[in-house]
């Protein structure tokens, strides 16, 4: 497939922080947008600029050559391309389908197998920089499966990211995005535990921030969630509930590959906290208010 905004028409199911600002990046290239999202409103804007609305995701497929789909949840993921009627069953003829959500690595698997059962190819692009990322097209994007397939969607890819690498077969975007979430949990651990040390220290949190975004502990992070912990500005960029998701992923892909992840669990622990404090909504950075509860 050769993809061209002349002539080639991508189908975009999920619209929420991040999905919105993707799909826009797509028709600002001049692609033909079909688009499906819960909450039509979501969709406003791109259905403004010429965007064509569907009932469902399965109306999306049959009428796109390449579908993106960024939903939740794994449920999610398996309900708008496995169900009768959903992604994979209506796809057209040598269609590709990315699903760029953070999901399980064996779900991407199974639904690159039902792909290739009809005729068509998967890919799993799960994706890393937060709504910042996706507003400003340059989110890392790790992907799973064909090579062609690949190879004939990076222009896609380019428009909405700065660092697209094909990790392996399909599952493999997903394997890595698990190793991306490991290490977020940590930061986010430790860029918490510091602030709140600097605070009961006595220290100007602000100025400790100028001294340590520079040095070693510098990452981005940091150097962009810190300010807003300390402003106490909690808005998503990443929801809460969305994070806990990831992180039992991670936990239960090493469970079964034989190995602890004690740091995400005590991570875990602590968003599970948020949740029960009513913060399910809230950004990542309101891991702070767990730390002073």
């Amino acid at each position: 497939m050769t993809v061209t905004a002349d002539s080639t028409t991508v189908g975009f199911v999920g619209l929420g922080i991040m999905g919105r600002s993707m799909a826009g990046h797509l028709q600002a290239a001049g692609y033909a947008l079909h688009v499906y999202t819960r909450t039509r409103s979501s969709a406003q804007d791109l259905l403004d600029a010429g965007a064509v609305w569907h009932d469902s995701p399965g109306e999306v497929a049959a009428n796109a050559d390449v579908v993106i789909t960024m939903v939740g949840y794994p449920a999610d993921v398996e309900q708008v391309y496995l169900e009768p009627g959903g992604i994979v069953e209506r796809a057209r003829s040598g269609a590709i389908l990315i699903d760029m959500t953070t999901s399980e690595p064996s779900l991407a698997a199974r639904i690159a197998e039902a792909a290739a059962a009809k005729g068509v190819k998967a890919l799993d692009a799960p994706v890393s920089g937060g709504d910042v990322g996706a507003r400003e097209a340059r989110l890392s994007i790790m992907v799973g499966g064909d090579e062609d397939a690949f190879d004939d969607v990076l222009p896609l890819f380019e428009l909405m990211g700065k660092n697209i690498v094909l990790q392996g077969p399909a599952g493999a975007g997903q394997h890595t995005k698990a190793c991306n979430q490991i290490v977020v949990t940590g930061n986010m651990l430790g860029a918490t535990e510091a602030l709140v040390y600097a605070r009961r220290a006595g220290l100007d949190p602000k100025r400790v921030l100028e001294s340590i975004g520079a040095g070693a502990a510098a990452s981005f992070l940091l150097n962009n969630l810190g300010p807003k912990m300390l402003d106490g500005d909690f808005a998503p960029g990443f929801f809460v509930h969305h994070f806990i998701k990831d992180m039992g992923i991670a936990i239960a892909e090493a469970e079964r590959l034989g190995f602890d992840l004690p740091g995400v669990k005590t991570a875990l622990a602590k968003y599970e906290k948020l949740v029960d404090m009513g913060c399910r909504e809230d950004g990542t950075q309101a891991l702070i208010k767990a730390y002073e509860d």
